[in-house]
């Protein structure tokens, strides 16, 4: 766990983690120090190292370093694994971390006890500092600043995990971020103003996660939860605050109607950023019952921009707005060299009767899951639109490129959700975005509270979309989806709810059904069993990296 949001001068970015040994990459107790005190004579509160140094003659402090080097050996002998520690660091070398360990032992005990570790040794570390590497062993930090030079990284890159105080100390001395190991096995030690606590070396990953460069996309869901968590939820007119899953924040008016409001940035396209910011962020309105109605935008332009660029923006987004019965009512323009191409963020609200509002929550076991036209919509549209020549030297034929990029005037999902909000037995509806209909599944899943079934084979995908992901090695599934919308309804109302659709000329299918309360996704595919695809970021992303 994380204390507090530690304030140092540097922001947190891990390039290398260093490790002390015994009692942290090892289970603790296998070295009997009040035995080993005793037979050296320390008194009992007494560092050993500090004690053996204070010794007056060198005969004294070569017996007390027998009696300590006969000690570590047998504790090497038996030390075992500490609970992850070897998971832990096989995932610091799949991120391309270095690793190190710094420790007061000798580096005969520390090489011994690695010969019990099943699936590390020491090729794993790209640095291994005993007590005999460095003139001024822990609490100093030169240890620490000697590793952060061999691994070529700056103190402040560095994070230093132990179980002790002594570890603490010689991390923040150096100017690097800490990590104490407070486990259970461990008396309480003093706190010694470590930047995190954890209880198991397994936390250890969602600290380092916290210092590496994100790709672009949104942030990961679990570490938005984790924000989201620590916000105020006391003020009584919010009906629905934020949450993974949710699309919208609901607030109450008056006691009958509800204010909806969202807001999203558009990042992915060049061209048609009027259109995408309206249609997506009226989407989200829409999924909750709620009529969009008001709109304000955030415009931000690159330096060099001519004044035709903007004019041009700004007519598109009144003109989308004005077709989707949408007032826009400000916002703000400006020209900065903190984008490098033009930036939308739009915020939309519309209103809905609190009888009319539909809540994520209310999904109930045995409702049908729908989804309307088909998956990757905004995906395959924008990749036509931005990688037309690519897709031409692939082999695709300009009559399908122009296809897909036509596919741009479907990503509205207004007609419908509006449709669907007129059955009271639609207990919930969520636009696929960013992260494709893998992730919108995922989302409408926790935001209800729910385990979700899903028959893979029943998922729509057009031909063209198809074709798209197979050319340039994308998964449809994971690929960017306004356009389609999750409909969670009572099983009774479903036939009359997708022919209601179909009427309107609107896809849809049925793709699985809303199980008991818990999380997680069960797949199906041909009657077996398959794995539900997670992705760390959206394809689209992928393609753009």
């Amino acid at each position: 766990m994380q204390k507090a949001w530690p304030v140092k001068s540097a922001s947190l970015n891990v390039k290398a983690v260093l490790f002390d040994f015994d009692g942290t990459l090892t289970r603790p107790g296998a070295l009997d120090f009040p035995r080993m005190k005793r037979a050296m004579g320390c008194p009992a509160k007494a560092p050993i190292l500090e004690f053996i140094a204070s010794l007056p003659g060198r005969g004294q402090r070569d017996r007390a370093f027998r009696i300590l080097d006969a000690f570590e050996a047998e504790a090497a002998a038996r030390a075992v694994p500490n609970e992850g520690s070897q998971a832990v660091i096989q995932w610091l070398k799949e991120k391309g971390l270095k690793t190190g360990i710094i420790s007061r032992n000798s580096r005969q005990s520390i090489l011994r006890s690695l010969e019990n570790f099943k699936a590390l040794d020491p090729s794993d570390f790209h640095v291994i500092l005993s007590r005999e590497a460095s003139a001024a062993p822990k609490p100093s930090p030169e240890a620490v600043l000697l590793a952060a030079r061999k691994l070529d990284v700056k103190p402040e890159e560095v994070l230093v995990v132990g179980d002790y105080v002594f570890d603490i100390q010689a991390g923040n001395g150096a100017g690097a971020w800490t990590v104490l190991l407070k486990q259970k096995e461990v008396p309480d030690v003093e706190d010694p103003s470590s930047d995190f606590v954890i209880s198991r070396l397994g936390e250890l990953v969602d600290i380092v996660r916290l210092g590496l460069p994100l790709g672009p996309g949104k942030l990961p869901n679990d570490m938005l939860q984790a924000f989201l968590k620590t916000l105020p939820r006391d003020d009584p007119s919010v009906v629905l605050f934020p949450g993974v899953g949710e699309d919208v924040a609901a607030v109450e008016v008056a006691g009958t109607e509800l204010i909806i409001l969202k807001s999203d940035p558009i990042t992915f396209v060049s061209e048609s950023l009027g259109r995408y910011a309206v249609a997506v962020n009226a989407n989200d309105i829409a999924t909750s019952g709620a009529t969009p109605r008001w709109l304000l935008t955030t415009l931000l332009f690159p330096c060099g921009t001519v004044p035709w660029e903007i004019q041009k923006v700004m007519a598109e987004l009144a003109q989308v707005a004005k077709a989707f019965g949408i007032t826009l009512v400000g916002g703000h323009t400006e020209i900065t060299d903190a984008v490098t191409r033009p930036v939308i963020t739009a915020s939309v609200a519309g209103t809905v009767s609190q009888k009319r509002f539909v809540d994520k929550k209310s999904m109930r076991s045995g409702d049908t899951l729908l989804l309307t036209k088909s998956v990757a919509v905004e995906g395959t549209a924008i990749i036509a639109r931005e990688f037309t020549e690519r897709l031409a030297a692939s082999g695709m034929t300009r009559e399908e490129i122009q296809h897909c990029r036509n596919l741009l005037s479907h990503i509205s999902v207004l007609k419908e959700a509006g449709i669907a909000s007129d059955f009271d037995e639609v207990h919930a509806m969520h636009d696929v975005t960013e992260g494709g209909l893998a992730t919108a599944v995922a989302e409408l899943g926790v935001a209800g509270h729910r385990r979700l079934r899903v028959d893979v084979d029943r998922i729509p995908v057009y031909p063209e979309t198809q074709k798209i992901c197979s050319l340039l090695g994308l998964d449809p599934l994971g690929l960017i989806g306004s356009g389609s919308l999750l409909i969670a309804c009572s099983a009774g109302v479903s036939k009359r709810l997708m022919a209601a659709l179909k009427r309107a000329r609107v896809p849809v299918a049925c793709i699985g059904e809303v199980l008991e309360a818990g999380s997680g996704i069960e797949a199906f595919s041909g009657g077996n069993p398959v794995p539900w695809p997670h992705f760390e970021r959206d394809e689209l992303a992928r393609l753009f990296g």
